[in-house]
């Protein structure tokens, strides 16, 4: 347990190193590092290409491949990788494919941000207008002097306009096409590979990364106001790969992931303050939960949705100890499945239904089953003490007329009966008084 605990705590990720001092040589010497940057942009994500930026200037790299397939994500790890990228002293060439991939939403952003923008054939980008769920931006930060729906208009314009702006300066820029980065957060405006090119909103076209080499030879890119030439002829790509807590922080971060290890954890606690004492449960559920609450922490969670999940189990449970004919439970149910739907704040990043009426299924179904078991368990005869000797079924040692000893559960005990009981007949204890067994022949009861 302990090397386990140890695990996941360690979430301490890589900072950019300080940006070398010769600039000059950027892609002239040293290899091309490619980093796949695929599915929703999260904190992982983030993490990944600060960690890759900082290994590759340490390594004297030419330059770095960013090969992105992503329908967007998170707005604040989109942002990081943005400032990443734009900080950094060696050239990201944003790379959109292979061939069938995106950059979709924040994709998009990142796409802009780098120094080149390239796009394998039969890619798309753009749809860059931010989603909102629950009345919350992406960043989650609300007006609070506002409300209602004109409030909720103002929040949205808001929202839009500073994408709007943002997306606009990351294309100028570079010098590309800042009319369309704009009809791209307005309009939700998207477009393929070649008309991207002939809009002027990347620099080239290429099938593969190869192919991407070839095309950046000779190619001159400003970076912080300083010129570089691209000598990439000779270059070797090099893949470069996440470290393994990135790839747990990739695991953890991920909502679905987060759902379900909430989900064990409040069950697991459950059936151990059901069951007090199984130990196991109640070690699985608090490690289960505390991991959950650090994932949802790197989330946009709608804490409205944490609560209506919280009340949905509760109603669950409650049905169970008052039956209210399926009202409880009804409510429980819609309750969960609402609260579900509404947990993550973010379109690109949300809950599967299918997880989610699974889960609502199977926990239905399994808290009926642990609090009726507690119930039952509860209601249960003694297993030990007086209590469980009416009923006992034994035989007379010797004659009861109406006193005499009698064999019950193997002890031999002093008896009394109201009605004579022959030595050797069967008997049943009715009640104990003090250490004598009242009794009755089994035959009478019948």
């Amino acid at each position: 347990m302990g090397s386990r605990l140890c695990l996941l705590a360690v979430f301490i990720f890589a900072i950019a190193a300080p940006a070398r001092s010769e600039p000059a040589a950027a892609g002239r010497a040293g290899d091309a590092w490619l980093i796949d940057l695929t599915g929703p942009i999260g904190p992982a994500s983030a993490a990944y290409v600060e960690d890759s930026l900082a290994a590759a200037q340490s390594a004297g790299a030419g330059l770095m491949i960013l090969r992105l397939d992503t329908p967007g994500g998170l707005d604040t790890s989109m942002r990081a990788i943005v400032k990443a990228i734009t900080a950094s002293l060696l050239p990201v060439i944003g790379y959109v494919a292979p061939t069938g991939a995106r950059a979709a939403s924040a994709g998009t952003y990142i796409l802009m941000a780098c120094p080149v923008a390239a796009m394998a054939p039969g890619t798309n980008l753009g749809a860059a207008t931010p989603i909102q769920i629950g009345g919350l931006s992406e960043r989650g930060t609300p007006e609070n002097h506002e409300s209602g729906p004109a409030a909720q208009g103002v929040h949205e314009t808001k929202l839009i306009n500073d994408a709007a702006a943002y997306l606009r300066s990351l294309a100028a820029l570079h010098g590309r096409n800042a009319e369309w980065a704009e009809r791209a957060v307005r309009e939700g405006s998207s477009l393929t590979a070649e008309e991207a090119l002939s809009l002027g909103v990347i620099d080239l076209i290429a099938a593969n990364p190869k192919e991407l080499l070839a095309a950046l030879d000779g190619r001159r890119i400003r970076i912080h106001q300083q010129e570089f030439l691209l000598a990439t002829q000779e270059m070797h790509l090099i893949a470069h790969t996440p470290s393994w807590h990135i790839r747990l922080l990739g695991v953890l971060s991920d909502p679905s992931i987060a759902y379900i290890l909430l989900l064990i954890g409040i069950y697991g606690l459950i059936y151990e303050f059901a069951n007090p004492g199984a130990i196991l449960p109640g070690t699985l559920g608090a490690l289960s939960l505390l991991v959950a609450l650090y994932a949802f922490q790197l989330l946009p969670v709608n804490y409205a949705g944490l609560a209506l999940l919280g009340l949905g189990i509760l109603l669950m449970i409650a049905e169970v100890f008052s039956p209210s004919l399926g009202g409880l439970g009804i409510g429980g149910v819609a309750a969960f499945i609402i609260g579900s739907l509404i947990l993550i704040d973010s379109e690109e990043m949300a809950i599967p239904l299918a997880l989610i009426l699974g889960a609502t299924a199977a926990g239905a179904a399994l808290i009926l089953i642990v609090v009726r078991l507690a119930v039952k368990a509860q209601r249960r005869p003694a297993a030990s003490g007086s209590e469980q000797l009416i009923g006992a079924l034994g035989t007379a040692v010797t004659a009861l007329n109406p006193e005499g000893n009698v064999r019950v559960q193997g002890e031999l005990w002093s008896a009394r009966a109201e009605i004579p009981v022959p030595a050797g007949s069967a008997i049943r204890v009715r009640e104990r008084s003090g250490l004598t067994l009242v009794v009755e022949p089994v035959q009478s009861s019948r």
